[in-house]
């Protein structure tokens, strides 16, 4: 709480204060630098994290509410053996929709991996039926047992293999993006400490002026701490107007694109990086904070 008290006192002006810390100079291009870089990342980490979560939702809720049926038959049984296994989908509970796939359809499913020039009429691949389950989904134990009775040569994928490997792994991406999101802030926190540090120590001579006409280390501190908070709040806003433009920039999400045409912002997401000036702000606050009460105690 005395933290963030700290932080809102920032924003009413104190030009005596502020005398006390140089304006320019090697740890100013250092904090501004920092900052900026610090925010760029913060953008594309969050715009990764939001996106995993995305895709893992997608992912989910499609493989989740689709099975398919694979028939392998002679041919001259083929037609009865689909016909038997619509019937035994039609009157499961559960199942929203069932069809076969046409040629064309199961050609396009083979094409990534054999080509364009597949000649499927020619070879005997097993016949597919696409399953869309309700909101409640089905039994795929009872319907498996169903099947093995009335349809020999039908064996049903629902998917499961499938998707927790994938769900999982966009779970993993999300986890690393919220890490990188941190790593940054920690990273920026270090690179202030130092550019503090540096600064203190170079204005040994005149804090020590200033403890002897009666300055206490509060208002010393005060003083590096507005002027640091300023550099990290004003650095962190335009690396993340950079990073938010860079991320605009990208493709757009496309079915086929894949996972890279989708990194970027929907909606109300696009509020967040709004949050990382802030964020840099604290960031800087906390760290110069600590680093100013440090050195103080050590100068004589």
């Amino acid at each position: 709480m005395s933290v963030l008290k700290g932080f809102t006192t920032l924003f009413v002006p104190d030009a005596q204060a502020d005398r006390v810390v140089p304006p320019t100079g090697f740890t100013a291009t250092l904090t501004t630098f920092s900052a900026i870089a610090m925010g760029f990342l913060a953008v594309f980490a969050l715009a990764l994290t939001l996106a995993s979560g995305r895709l893992a939702d997608r992912w989910s809720n499609e493989l989740a509410r689709s099975s398919t049926l694979r028939i392998s038959a002679p041919e001259e049984q083929m037609q009865a053996q689909i016909t038997a296994a619509l019937r035994v989908l039609e009157t499961t509970p559960g199942v929203e929709s069932a069809r076969a796939l046409s040629e064309e359809e199961q050609k396009a499913l083979l094409e990534p991996f054999f080509g364009p020039d597949l000649p499927i009429e020619e070879l005997p691949i097993p016949q597919l039926i696409e399953i869309n389950e309700t909101d409640q989904g089905y039994d795929s134990t009872g319907l498996r047992l169903r099947l093995a009775a009335e349809v020999p040569g039908a064996v049903l994928d629902d998917h499961t293999r499938w998707r927790k490997p994938l769900v999982e792994a966009a779970t993993r991406i999300r986890i690393l993006g919220w890490a990188a999101f941190v790593l940054i802030g920690g990273a920026m926190a270090a690179m202030i400490t130092l550019a503090a540090h540096a600064a203190l120590s170079a204005n040994t001579q005149v804090i020590t002026v200033l403890r002897l006409v009666g300055a206490r280390d509060s208002y010393i501190a005060g003083a590096f701490v507005r002027r640091f908070t300023y550099r990290g709040f004003t650095g962190a806003g335009i690396g993340a107007g950079l990073g938010a433009l860079a991320v605009w920039l990208l493709p757009e999400a496309q079915a086929a694109g894949g996972f890279l045409t989708g990194l970027g912002f929907q909606g109300l997401h696009w509020l967040w990086p709004l949050g990382i000036p802030l964020l840099g702000g604290l960031v800087a606050f906390a760290a110069t904070r600590a680093a100013a009460k440090r050195k103080l105690k050590e100068l004589p």
